[in-house]
């Protein structure tokens, strides 16, 4: 997909405030400072619509990212290790929970992981989650450029058995780095916002 326009629409923290248009929308999750940033910059071709930061859990909201006026990119709070307190953490539950479960048009879930490290607890967890809510989850593996080319087979392996990933779950190794896994990744979303 080429893209000709990109923009931030609004930072959400609730139903009342996600966009009206109805629009297919692509979710964004992952741990904080996995490259959840880095993947929509890449893709779009642009330096930094979607911020990317060296402090994690910057984004603290849901993000509306509208895409060619045909689609939205809706990067979530990332979980983990971020540096937020514990009452800021508790809000973003409910808040990633009310979007998961009620929204329409959402068509699938990006699960950004880092493909050089085992999926963590966390990452486990968010995959089981949207499983069993019936939700289509697609696992990006970030950082393919720091693994040696002898050595991804074994590393792409050891994600979908960790994930106990079924055979018909795509995982895309993806570098933002060197682009490689974004014509893939663009196939695959291409497919699910004109379902």
């Amino acid at each position: 997909m080429k893209v000709t326009k990109a923009e931030i629409v609004i930072s959400a923290v609730s139903k009342k405030q996600y966009p009206g248009d109805m629009l297919p929308e692509i979710a964004l999750a992952g741990r904080s400072n996995v490259g959840k940033s880095s993947f929509i910059n890449k893709l779009i071709n642009r330096k930094n619509l979607a911020r990317t930061s060296s402090k994690p859990g910057k984004t603290q909201t849901l993000n509306f990212y509208k895409i060619n006026d045909i689609f939205y990119f809706v990067d979530v709070p990332g979980y983990g290790y971020a540096k937020v307190s514990k009452k800021e953490k508790e809000k973003w539950g409910p808040m990633m929970e009310e979007y998961f479960l009620t929204r329409e048009n959402l068509k699938a879930v990006l699960l950004i992981t880092d493909l050089r490290h085992e999926p963590t607890k966390d990452d486990l967890r968010m995959y089981d989650f949207l499983k069993y809510n019936g939700l289509q989850v697609i696992i990006i593996g970030t950082k393919l450029d720091k693994i040696p080319k002898t050595k991804r087979a074994q590393h792409i392996k050891r994600t979908k058995q960790t994930f106990q990933m079924d055979s018909d779950d795509i995982l895309i190794p993806f570098s933002s780095e060197t682009g490689e896994g974004k014509e893939e990744s663009w196939s695959v979303i291409t497919k699910l916002i004109n379902n």
